[in-house]
């Protein structure tokens, strides 16, 4: 099974303070790199989501959004009496100072800071549920992956199955060129006023035959198709083993074309190139 590294999930929940909300975006990475935006009062809980993602993700550019919207119930909220009389106090004296001044209404003497007496907050209850909100948010995160990757599997395939036919008929076509080669050389010495010892165009052909021969580059493509086939049902990440096959990929098949003599052969590393490419852009959104 494989993942991919682009993802986003969110999480919103009440809490006995307001309501919370998580949103996780990740793109690709080299590596593992997290970084919060966290309320002030939930710093404390950095290490703990950052290792519950440690856990679950190997590879990939997290980004942690946490927002959180305190709303206290009515019945839980008091009055601050003696600040309320205190302003009134000082309303007062304003009055006898500025008679043309308007006195503040009910709603902003209640918008003072300090009149109303909020209930303390239940420091571990809040950490709480906001883990339990993360742990869903988290779960809906890695979901989205392996529902990405599958597709990304697909794609995957779908261009292995591409080389892996160029490989088989550029097979098909080697003792077609081998011929042709020997062709090739016996009217060439024809032309030449001097006879040559038929040994010596034996060795001329199998030197010529071993620069160009391209069996080990096919064969070499070939396990690297059936490597890949065979990680992409593993349950282990699978990123970094692809990113090193595309290097071996793009290594045969540029060998490929430079031993190439046949425009057959050199059509076919232009196309192995061209999907190998798109095997390699695939890869890299893999964790």
């Amino acid at each position: 099974m494989i993942r991919s590294m682009t993802a986003y999930a969110s999480a919103e929940g009440p809490s006995a303070r307001g309501r919370l909300v998580f949103e996780l975006r990740s793109v690709n990475h080299r590596f593992l790199e997290i970084g919060f935006r966290l309320p002030e009062e939930f710093r404390a809980l950095e290490p703990k989501l950052r290792e519950r993602i440690e856990k679950r993700v190997s590879r990939g550019k997290i980004d942690v959004a946490m927002r959180f919207r305190a709303v206290p119930s009515a019945d839980a909220l008091s009055l601050n009496q003696t600040l309320v009389d205190n302003l009134r106090h000082l309303e007062q004296r304003l009055l006898v100072a500025f008679p043309e001044s308007r006195s503040p209404s009910r709603m902003e003497v209640l918008a003072f800071p300090g009149v109303i007496n909020e209930p303390e907050i239940d420091n571990a209850a809040l950490s709480a549920e906001a883990m339990t909100l993360f742990d869903r948010a988290l779960d809906d995160f890695i979901a989205t992956r392996t529902r990405e990757g599958e597709r990304l599997k697909a794609t995957l395939v779908e261009r292995l199955d591409g080389i892996a036919a160029i490989v088989a008929q550029v097979r098909q076509w080697l003792p077609d060129i081998r011929a042709g080669l020997r062709q090739k050389f016996e009217a060439r010495i024809a032309e030449l006023k001097q006879p040559l010892d038929p040994g010596r165009l034996e060795q001329e052909l199998v030197l010529a035959f071993h620069k160009l021969d391209v069996d080990e580059e096919t064969d070499r493509l070939t396990a690297h198709i059936a490597e890949v086939r065979s990680r992409l049902d593993t349950p282990e990440p699978i990123g970094r083993r692809l990113d090193f096959l595309m290097q071996e990929f793009n290594r045969e098949s540029n060998t490929l074309g430079s031993k190439s003599i046949d425009t057959r052969t050199t059509q076919a590393s232009v196309e192995l190139k061209v999907l190998i490419e798109q095997l390699r852009e695939q890869a890299q959104n893999i964790e």
